[in-house]
């Protein structure tokens, strides 16, 4: 399977200035070959082909003297900008026809030098390499100091060099990783997410909701606040938004590292793990907008799916209409309401539950009736 590995990247002064100069090129490629197939859109013309637009927005351009600029940098950033755009054209028009299932694709747009995050791809025909020294070689612009965590599982193809809004520099390699099948274990488990605990699983253990963006609001609300007041344009300005940028960092790295701490957990002592599949989406269109972003519940459940294949173990994503929370996980009777503030409740069969541990223990359930039916089993068995 493939993975991505990213580490942090520390260049030179030098070095970021030639990395500033590779974004820009890329940028204006990708803005230069999407310019060209409006126009010709507008003018009625045949669609440009992928080596045509190649032709004219790289290799002619390079000859003019408003583009000439574009042979300081790498011709693989170059052909890796539209390669972005095609996939982009493509993706649009599968959406268009049906082909692409899920949410509409939207035509690609115009790529600003005020975006967030610039980013640029090197390929295996750049060359670019792994020094001995454990530098990253990237063509035209040198060895760049990597600060390595951990070791590359094989010969990386490719490389996208990224730098984010807090001005930090990071190299996002993509490899083959072998599948590190973990020894087998008879334990199953539920996991029921929420807001007022992150996870509850089925076991009756309760993972506390971190609550990280709440927590940093103060800090946050500050950095804000000195924002507001630079003027436009000034390098104060600058410097403030950098600042604000950092502290959001901040907040999104410690959400992403509880979340990859608790989902290699979960995965490592679980042969088999059923969670449910939320709408994260919908949710976040209602007033628990803020809440349900800052707990992260589609990062997590996007780790435990990728760790779980790694390792040999079996997720099974539970229809989010099962009533979990309403059905009695003694007896199966379900309850006719269930409003969000009944935390705990007594079914006539004389059980007492506690709300997320008994939706944890439905989950479970659920999920181990879902894999007897995906393995041939009965779908609706005796009562």
């Amino acid at each position: 399977m493939q993975l991505r590995c990213t580490f942090r990247l520390y260049p030179t002064p030098g070095q970021c200035a030639v990395l500033a100069r590779a974004f820009g090129c890329s940028r204006v490629v990708f803005n230069d070959g999407l310019r060209a197939r409006q126009d010709a859109h507008a003018a009625g013309l045949p669609y440009i082909s992928d080596g045509e637009l190649s032709k004219r927005v790289i290799t002619e351009a390079k000859k003019t003297p408003q583009r000439a600029w574009l042979g300081e940098v790498s011709a693989v950033v170059l052909q890796q900008a539209l390669a972005d755009l095609n996939t982009a054209y493509r993706n649009f028009f599968a959406s268009l026809s049906g082909k692409r299932k899920g949410p509409k694709a939207a035509p690609p747009r115009f790529r600003s030098r005020k975006d967030n995050r610039q980013a640029i791809r090197f390929t295996r025909n750049a060359r670019f390499q792994v020094t001995a020294g454990g530098k990253l070689r990237l063509p035209k612009i040198g060895d760049v100091k990597v600060r390595w965590s951990r070791r590359l599982p094989s010969e990386p193809s490719s490389v996208t060099v990224i730098k984010d809004a807090a001005g930090r520099y990071f190299a996002s390699f993509v490899v083959e990783a072998a599948g590190e099948p973990l020894p087998q274990t008879a334990a199953e488990i539920g996991i029921d997410l929420g807001l007022t605990h992150f996870a509850v699983l089925s076991d009756g253990r309760k993972i506390g909701n971190r609550r990280f963006l709440r927590r940093a609001e103060r800090r946050l609300r500050k950095a804000q606040q000195a924002l507001s007041r630079k003027a436009k344009g000034s390098n104060n300005r600058a410097k403030a938004v950098v600042k604000v940028a950092r502290a959001h960092a901040r907040v999104a790295d410690a959400r992403r590292d509880f979340a990859h701490q608790l989902s290699t957990r979960i995965v490592r002592e679980n042969q088999a793990v059923m969670v449910e599949d939320l709408a994260v989406k919908g949710l976040a269109r209602t007033r628990l907008a803020k809440s349900v972003h800052d707990a992260g519940w589609g990062q997590f459940t996007q780790m435990l799916t990728y760790k779980a294949a790694r390792h040999g173990r079996t997720l099974v994503k539970v229809d989010r209409w099962f009533p979990s929370s309403k059905l009695c996980s003694a007896c199966g009777a379900v309850a006719e309401s269930m409003p969000l503030n009944v935390r705990s409740w007594a079914c006539p069969c004389g059980a007492v539950h506690d709300r997320d541990v008994n939706a944890a223990k439905n989950i479970l359930a659920a999920g181990r009736a879902e894999r007897l039916n995906a393995c041939g089993g009965t779908v609706r068995p005796a009562a």
